[in-house]
């Protein structure tokens, strides 16, 4: 990865208009979800008292905080009123720039030195670059105090050449595998584990396939997102999708080319055709397992919560951690993150520091898993508040499912994603339809994705 401080601004305001490949349904958060990234206690916050974090003498502080759709997201208001609650010196106002090219929008509103937005959400890593390159961001290396390691990594993936992180991981969502209890005790199979690898899933869908016509039962199904296929390569933490050079890639498209020829998932050009959400597929019975963000667990708890009403039968479901391969850990996992930054311009530096913070402590994360958003940074109370809600599986499995041993983020930081994301993108679709061989996809990624990192 090349210094992004020397990349032209122009190319990396380009790279604002990208969303992650997974970004494609209503159910995944925008950044996204990212992950409860492991179940480390972390360390009590500096200068949370009542007077505001810094705010030494005494008078209100009002921070300005940058967010997009406040009235459909909760945790937004929850941390504002839960951090004011014991901050009675602060006062906590919101900009809300909308969801559409929110990135944009926000490097707009700082330009030009613009301190009256105090606090930063940020949505996307590409934007995250942008603001970096642009120099409208203050680095968090020496004011964090939660524990870098209760991130599972994930600040490492946010920091740039220079060793600077200029966004702390509030919210994070994560993927795990959601399986139907029913069809597993209808086939007499036992259900998936905790620890299963790569081959072990590979095993479970072929056990779990059964039937034909209307009646067929897929073992698996892959989402036509290229996230849900391509970046099981990334699991044992030696490669990235930035990296220039997919070989790595190799044996994953072989596998799931196989299980399509087989019938064990469903085909990905008729997926494509039909436009079959993958919602729908687990939710009728299609598939017996899919693998997916933990922003699924809200979509099917609401469509448990509405089957009375609306006259169809709920999905009895539970959750397993991610396949890993082997060698890598149980609980390796994808993952995308909503962060928080601070305005380099900010005349509020101290106070902002103080509740970026916050969100990213213990308490904070207790308030965001409140909203039934998975936090950043997950204990053993956000793991019992998530547990708790209404229509979470009534299993230790499906609860064990929301910790994580290291989690990878689905794109991490990198000046040309945008550009690098358009060529993967393409080739996968090329490989999974069968207009390319896997061989001739990974060498068009590798030979593109090179001319890109050394233009």
């Amino acid at each position: 990865m090349k210094n992004i401080r020397k990349i032209l601004c122009a190319v990396l305001a380009l790279a604002m208009l990208f969303s992650l490949a997974a970004c494609g349904s209503g159910d995944q958060p925008s950044d996204n979800s990212q992950p409860p990234a492991g179940n480390s206690q972390p360390a009590d916050n500096k200068g949370n008292d009542n007077q505001g974090g810094g705010n030494k003498g005494g008078e209100t502080v009002t921070l300005n905080w940058a967010i997009w759709d406040k009235d459909s997201t909760a945790y937004w208001t929850a941390l504002a009123d839960g951090y004011m609650k014991t901050h009675e010196n602060v006062k906590i106002e919101m900009t809300d720039l909308g969801s559409n090219d929110y990135m944009t929008q926000l490097a707009t509103q700082l330009s030009g030195g613009n301190g009256e937005l105090d606090v930063l959400s940020i949505k996307d890593i590409p934007g995250y670059a942008n603001l970096i390159n642009l120099e409208m961001l203050e680095p968090l290396n020496d004011v964090l105090t939660t524990p870098k390691e209760s991130f599972n990594g994930v600040l490492e993936q946010l920091t740039d050449e220079g060793g600077k992180f200029y966004g702390i991981p509030f919210r994070s969502d994560f993927w795990v595998v959601f399986y139907n209890k029913d069809l597993f005790d209808a086939a007499g199979v036992a259900y998936p584990t905790n620890d299963m690898t790569l081959d072990d899933y590979d095993a479970l869908m072929r056990q779990m396939t059964s039937g034909s016509g209307a009646e067929k039962v897929y073992g698996g199904h892959y989402h036509t997102w290229r996230s849900a296929v391509s970046l099981f390569g990334i699991l044992d933490g030696k490669q990235t999708i930035v990296d220039g050079t997919y070989d790595f890639l190799k044996p994953i498209y072989e596998r799931v080319l196989k299980q399509q020829a087989d019938g064990v998932v469903m085909d990905y050009g008729e997926l494509k055709t039909a436009n079959l959400h993958y919602s729908a597929a687990f939710q009728n019975g299609t598939a017996a397992m899919v693998n997916m963000g933990s922003w699924f667990l809200a979509t099917m708890q609401q469509y448990n919560a509405n089957a009375a009403g609306e006259g169809y039968e709920p999905v009895n479901f539970g959750m397993v951690k991610y396949p890993h391969p082997d060698g890598s850990p149980a609980g390796s996992t994808l993952g995308t993150v909503t962060s928080l930054g601070v305005n380099k311009n900010s005349a509020n530096k101290e106070a902002a520091f103080d509740f970026v913070n916050w969100c990213a402590s213990a308490e904070g994360a207790a308030v965001v898993a409140s909203t039934g958003t998975f936090p950043a940074v997950s204990t053993s109370e956000t793991m019992d508040i998530i547990a708790a809600t209404d229509g979470f599986p009534a299993d230790d499995a499906s609860k064990e499912a929301l910790t994580t041993s290291a989690v990878y983020l689905e794109m991490p930081l990198s000046n040309k994603a945008s550009e690098i994301e358009t060529v993967l993108n393409t080739e996968h679709d090329a490989i999974m339809t069968g207009a390319e061989s896997v061989d001739e996809g990974i060498a068009n990624m590798n030979e593109q994705v090179q001319a890109i990192l050394n233009g």
